[in-house]
């Protein structure tokens, strides 16, 4: 498993009272949305994407009968709006059925912006080719058919918006609570760490999990990254009530049935809902193959995400990005170097040894930023190190030159980085490549990142960089492996531009 079910906003309503208050302050806005019945939302939403459906049929007729795009209309042929309403209450009604019979409702948060508008012009034109047919079967008038056309198109643009207007919404409200739900997860092994990683890089699913419990001594009291540990699996109810749980995410071995059995009936007693993640060897769904033998399910492994032909579309993809942006950086390079050479003595680029990918150590080249000796001086900071796990970060480092400072704060350090992309050590998106001393202290869970070539930017440098900590930075970069495509790296890649520019974590 390596995403969860997208939650509706419907299914939040009576527990939304009990949730702590959020510590922002409320606009009026928001107040005013939480005071609204959330299973009244599925109703808003049909009835928004029907007047966006009625309001495209009218802007069709205008760019067909007044604007007359493509081909002019004939004095003889001009039509009315009235006379195209019975076809604009029908389109509303056909395409609102296409949406039902095609999963588009209920709304689900997870998908991209571009499959749901995708989603929607499939069945957009399911439904208007519908129209046409019955049009074609009204012999009266001659009605045109570039109107259904234009309608199909608009449907789509328009509802598209109206979908990404909502996912921006969302965002937004749950920084209230709003349309958030509340997951306990009982179980700290694999799955329930797959669980973890899908939780912590995709806000967007609507999910906040307030902790985890597992019998496990150590894994009952440890807590991963920002997920708070919370004893063993004996107390789940007294934690449900004492947390405001919505619901129970149970990720136990097969194993443990009779457990699981019980922990669904607490779960029921308490109004709770309960899903089971089912442990199939401990795979995520990327992993995992079904193929059918007279409807018999037979399951079979398959390697990760980045290997075989993804793993040479990927390195393809790298070469051509490289070669643009490394044309496009010659000139800023030039001048970083030429202000580190002026602003204090040492060499310009430094070279560092980092643990690429299955363990394979090489050379990382950076700018400098720090003075000469920096490394030594490493020891006599440790009491300020403001990092989690392994990792060794200052916020206000003494070490940074001038130069540095403003490298840093805008990532500038990391562009010779893209030699080692062009030499095949690095990936432009990837997990970060650690120091040798830092991996000999990965706990085994922590391996898995180094299953593909570490990058110059990714996910964790999207969601937060060196404010997140480093069991969170792992959880993220499991996820890219696990998860790996084209569509998620040009994702990052994209977001990495507003996460250099405002340097939110970067120090």
């Amino acid at each position: 498993m390596a995403s969860l079910k997208p939650i509706d906003l419907a299914e939040l309503s009576t527990q939304e009272k009990s949730r702590p208050r959020a510590s922002r302050i409320e606009s009026g806005i928001v107040g005013l949305i939480r005071r609204v019945d959330p299973r009244a939302w599925r109703y808003l939403l049909v009835l928004s994407d029907a007047l966006l459906i009625l309001a495209a049929f009218a802007v069709a007729y205008y760019l067909r009968y007044q604007l007359q795009w493509f081909r002019a209309v004939d004095n003889a042929n001009q039509l009315t709006l009235r006379d195209y309403a019975p076809f604009a209450l029908a389109s509303v009604l056909l395409v609102l059925l296409a949406f039902r019979f095609s999963g588009i409702y209920p709304y689900r948060s997870g998908r991209s912006p571009i499959e749901e508008t995708y989603a929607i012009g499939t069945a957009t034109t399911l439904g208007v080719v519908v129209l046409i047919v019955v049009s074609l079967a009204v012999r009266q008038v001659l009605y045109s058919r570039l109107i259904f056309l234009y309608t199909a198109i608009l449907v789509t643009i328009f509802l598209g918006l109206n979908r990404m207007s909502i996912s921006l919404a969302r965002s937004y409200l749950r920084q209230y609570g709003i349309g958030v739900q509340r997951v306990l997860l009982v179980g700290a092994g694999e799955v329930g760490r797959m669980v973890m990683r899908t939780v912590a890089a995709r806000p967007d699913l609507g999910y906040s999990l307030v902790g985890f419990m597992d019998d496990h001594p150590s894994k009952g009291t440890t807590d991963i990254g920002p997920f708070r540990a919370l004893g063993p699996v004996e107390n789940l109810e007294e934690v449900v009530a004492e947390h405001a749980t919505d619901s129970v995410i149970i990720c136990l071995p097969w194993q443990s049935h009779r457990t699981i059995q019980r922990l669904l009936r607490i779960c029921e007693q308490a109004g709770v809902r309960a899903q089971v993640v089912p442990d199939f060897f401990q795979l995520t769904k990327d992993q995992l193959h079904v193929e059918v033998l007279n409807g018999i399910p037979l399951l079979s492994t398959r390697a990760i995400s980045i290997q075989g032909w993804n793993l040479v579309i990927k390195r393809a993809t790298d070469l051509m990005l490289v070669v643009v942006l490394g044309a496009l950086a010659l000139p800023l390079m030039a001048l970083i170097a030429l202000a580190i050479r002026l602003d204090s003595p040492g060499p310009i680029l430094y070279a560092q040894w980092r643990i690429g990918r299955n363990g394979n150590p090489f050379r990382c080249f950076k700018f400098r930023s720090m003075i000469e000796g920096a490394a030594e001086m490493q020891v006599h900071l440790a009491g300020l190190n403001e990092a989690s796990g392994p990792l060794f970060k200052v916020r206000d480092d003494p070490r940074r030159t001038r130069v540095g400072r403003i490298l840093r704060r805008f990532s500038l350090d990391e562009l010779p980085q893209l030699y080692n992309v062009l030499r095949g050590e690095m990936s432009l998106i990837g997990p970060r490549p650690n120091l040798p001393h830092e991996v000999e202290q990965y706990q085994e869970w922590h391996k898995k990142r180094l299953a593909t070539s570490p990058g110059v930017t990714g996910l964790w440098q999207v969601s937060g960089r060196s404010d997140l900590t480093f069991d969170e930075m792992v959880l993220l970069d499991i996820y890219y492996v696990e998860n790996w495509s084209l569509a998620l790296d040009f994702s990052i890649l994209l977001r990495s531009i507003p996460a250099v520019l405002w340097g939110r974590g970067a120090y």
